[in-house]
C-alpha cells in the first residue's frame, strides 16, 4: 500500500473534443507536505487542482486522496478559492460555522470551534461583521477559517492570495506557514508567483504550457524562515524563472501560430 497522501496516476484532461489541458501527470504527495504548483496561465494548474478536489474528474487516469479514489468532492479535501466564496448575508462567525452546522454537529461544539478559529486567525473582533465590511485580506482569513473548521486533512488552495496587495499577501503567507506548522495538513497551493512558491513550499512542481505536464519537480531545501533577499533564494528564483519563461514563450509562439492561421 502506498504511503502517499495524494496520488495522481497518469492523469489527462480533455475539454470538448480537442483541447488537452493536462497530459499524463503522475505525482505522489506525502502526508503533511506543502506543495506549490507553479507555471504561467494556461498550464493547467487550476485544472489539476480541481481534479484533485473532485470538481472536474480527469478524462483518463486516476486520483487517490487519503486512501480513497476521488470520484467527487469530499470532506477530506478542503478548498480555498481566490474569490473568497463567502456568503455575503452571513456574518464572519456564521460563515465559519456554516459547514459545521450543515454536518449537524452539536451547537456547543460549533461555537467552540468557531471561537478557536476566530482567535487563531485574529478575527475575534470582526465576528459580527459582514464580508462587505472587510478588507480583501480579512475576507481570505474568513475563507481559510471556514475550511479549517471542517478539519480536512488536505487543503487545496487556488491562488488564494493573488488579488491581494504585497504586504497583506506576505502576512497571509506567514499565517499559512504558521497554521501548516501547527496543523500538519497536506497542502497543494497553486500560484504563478515564483517568489511565493519559494517562500512557502517544501516542493515545487513546475508545469508546462498546455497540455500541462510536469516540467520540473523540485524539493526546496532552503532553511526557514526564508529570506527573499538571500543569495540562495535568488539563485533558485532565477533557475525557476528560466523554466517558467520557456513555457511563457511557448504560449506566445502558439498564439502567433494561431493568429497566422486565422
Amino acid at each position: 500500500m502506498s504511503a502517499a497522501h495524494i496520488e495522481v496516476r497518469g492523469v489527462s484532461k480533455v475539454f470538448g473534443s480537442a483541447l488537452m489541458a493536462l497530459q499524463n501527470i503522475s505525482l505522489e504527495i506525502p502526508r503533511g507536505q506543502l506543495v506549490c504548483l507553479l507555471g504561467p496561465s494556461g498550464c493547467g494548474k487550476s485544472t489539476l487542482l480541481n481534479a484533485i478536489a473532485g470538481f472536474a474528474p480527469p478524462s483518463s487516469g486516476s486520483i487517490v486522496a487519503d486512501g480513497q479514489p476521488v470520484a467527487g468532492p469530499g470532506p477530506e479535501r478542503g478548498m480555498v478559492f481566490q474569490e473568497y466564496a463567502l456568503f455575503p448575508w452571513m456574518t464572519v462567525a456564521d460563515n465559519v460555522a456554516f459547514g459545521l452546522e450543515i454536518k449537524g454537529l452539536p451547537t456547543a461544539q460549533v461555537r467552540a470551534t468557531v471561537e478557536r478559529l476566530l482567535h487563531t486567525l485574529s478575527l475575534q473582533d470582526f465576528r459580527h461583521r459582514f464580508p462587505k465590511d472587510l478588507s480583501g485580506g480579512m475576507r481570505q482569513r474568513v475563507a481559510i477559517a471556514r475550511v479549517l473548521a471542517l478539519d480536512s486533512p488536505i487543503l487545496l488552495m487556488d491562488e488564494p492570495f493573488g488579488a491581494l496587495d504585497a504586504l497583506t499577501r506576505r502576512n497571509l503567507q506567514d499565517e499559512l506557514l504558521r497554521l501548516w506548522g501547527e496543523l500538519k495538513k497536506t497542502i497543494i497551493f497553486v500560484t504563478h508567483s515564483i517568489e511565493e512558491a519559494l517562500y512557502l513550499a517544501e516542493r515545487i512542481v513546475v508545469m508546462t504550457y498546455r497540455p500541462g505536464t510536469v516540467k520540473r519537480d523540485l524539493m526546496v531545501e532552503l532553511a526557514r524562515p526564508r529570506d527573499p533577499a538571500a543569495p540562495a533564494f535568488n539563485a533558485l528564483k532565477r533557475e525557476l524563472g528560466l523554466l517558467v519563461m520557456e513555457e511563457q514563450q511557448r504560449h506566445h509562439n502558439a498564439e502567433l501560430r494561431a493568429a497566422a492561421v486565422d
